[in-house]
């Protein structure tokens, strides 16, 4: 049997489970997908680390990494991929010879998500809301992906701050700042991208003030459950192009598939599969 499973806190209702599960039994692989949520089972931010070494002594083949641990988790790592160095932040480990090993997906995921879903969107400014670990593999695709002056608040501004400061220093000061959510300004933005896990089930609500949002922006939401999040209900009232979480959640989840057990995932059956549930 492979094991694996998701570390995270509030994750009870992730879907995880259900896509990793079913396209292992697609492929003729036991797999045998665990939540270890934190919140559920009333765990101390401090038991990642020997969770971690006792899912590695278990026999566990890999597991993804949510929030809020993603950035947390690095330095109770044996090693980091150059995914993971690239954006500061883990989404999936590799258990192998004893030995953790950090991955990123979110950054390919969410970037092939953009490719398909608003392709062609104007990348001149863009609106990050959230500088956490998903927040910084968000930002560095669309820093990939061409955006020329990329602007992240965060409820912490000093977050902000420093994860504007890294990409500045991997991508050119010119192209990221850090702005104040309070005085947030969208009249000359192109996109909006909520990288906060605001809007999710259990934390509903926006991350920005609706009246920032215009008929003329692109907007993004990361949060997949539910698929259409208060954010993107707004948007779309307004005749905003949208675009959901499901397109990040179904290419990451299928890169972390092939990481964790070294088979190839098929991504058309994993969205059906995303779909169905």
């Amino acid at each position: 049997m492979i094991r694996s499973g998701l570390f995270g806190r509030a994750i009870t209702a992730s879907r995880s489970p259900w896509l990793h599960e079913q396209e292992a039994k697609a492929q003729g692989l036991d797999l045998h997908y665990e939540l270890f949520d934190f919140t559920e089972r009333g765990l101390p931010d401090d038991a990642l680390g020997p969770l971690l070494r006792q899912a590695l002594a278990d026999g566990f083949s890999g597991v993804n990494v949510t929030f809020p641990f993603k950035q947390a988790v690095l330095p109770l790592l044996d090693e980091v991929a150059d995914s993971a160095a690239l954006v500061g932040a883990v989404n999936t480990i590799a258990m192998r010879d004893g030995r953790l090993v950090g991955h990123n997906t979110d950054m390919s995921g969410f970037k092939e998500s953009m490719e398909q879903g608003l392709p062609g969107a104007a990348l001149h400014h863009v609106l990050q809301l959230g500088a956490g670990g998903a927040g910084a593999a968000v930002a560095s695709a669309l820093l990939l992906l061409g955006t020329d002056l990329l602007e992240i608040s965060d409820v912490d501004p000093s977050r902000a701050q420093a994860l504007a400061a890294t990409l500045q220093a991997r991508f050119g000061t010119d192209r990221v700042r850090a702005s104040n959510g309070s005085g947030l300004d969208t009249a000359t933005v192109d996109g909006i991208v909520n990288a906060t896990p605001m809007g999710m089930a259990s934390k509903p609500g926006m991350s920005i003030d609706p009246a920032l949002v215009r008929p003329h922006h692109w907007v993004a939401d990361i949060v997949y459950f539910p698929i259409e999040t208060e954010l993107l209900r707004q948007a779309q009232v307004k005749g905003c192009a949208i675009l959901d979480g499901s397109g990040m959640v179904i290419a990451q989840a299928a890169r972390a598939f092939e990481i964790i057990t070294g088979h190839p995932a098929d991504k058309q059956r994993m969205r059906a599969s995303f779909f169905a549930a």
